[in-house]
């Protein structure tokens, strides 16, 4: 029956070791484009926009505090095998919590109707990652080791990419929560 209910689940779900695919379900494989069997041994810095977001992911799971117990979840971009991006809600469980690439069953939802795919910066993406989660610009200058008038830029570009018009406007549209 478990093989059942992670087969059909309406989730796409995958067991990583060592972030590389061992299984994945039907949803995950169709989300991404292929068939299950396509992705097997396959690692997942396929699926990332560049090798840059793929490492810059892998730091923010190293140092986030919910990774440490275990659990990890964002919001991010990711491509799809045509080479579409789309943005992708993560969730994530280590099996092993003091080596969370080790291994893990991650969930990926597929939430572009919500929210359109804007061309950014690797450093933009960061600062929209950290701004949905609440960190304020000196905040995430400190994260990031800039200057919070370099992040008050970064700001300043994503609201305009966005058309917001103030920054709980731009959150609005990077979470996609009505406005």
């Amino acid at each position: 029956m478990s093989d059942l209910a992670f087969d059909h689940a309406p989730v796409g779900l995958a067991v990583l070791e060592n972030r590389v695919i061992k299984r994945c379900n039907q949803q995950f494989a169709l989300t991404f484009g292929d068939a299950p069997t396509a992705y097997i041994d396959v690692p997942i810095a396929e699926l990332y926009p560049s090798r840059e977001d793929y490492h810059r992911v892998g730091e923010l799971l190293q140092q986030d505090e919910g990774a440490k117990s275990g659990l990890y979840h964002d919001e991010r971009i990711m491509r799809r095998r045509s080479g579409e991006l789309f943005w992708c809600r993560v969730r994530g469980r280590s099996i092993s919590p003091d080596a969370p690439f080790r291994s893990g069953i991650w969930s990926f939802a597929d939430i572009s109707e919500d929210r359109p795919v804007v061309s950014l910066t690797p450093r933009e993406r960061e600062v929209a990652i950290l701004t949905c989660k609440g960190l304020s610009a000196k905040e995430i200058g400190l994260k990031l080791d800039l200057s919070y008038r370099t992040i008050e830029t970064h700001r300043a570009h994503l609201l305009q990419k966005f058309n917001a018009r103030k920054l709980p406007e731009l959150v609005a549209k990077l979470t996609g929560m009505p406005l």
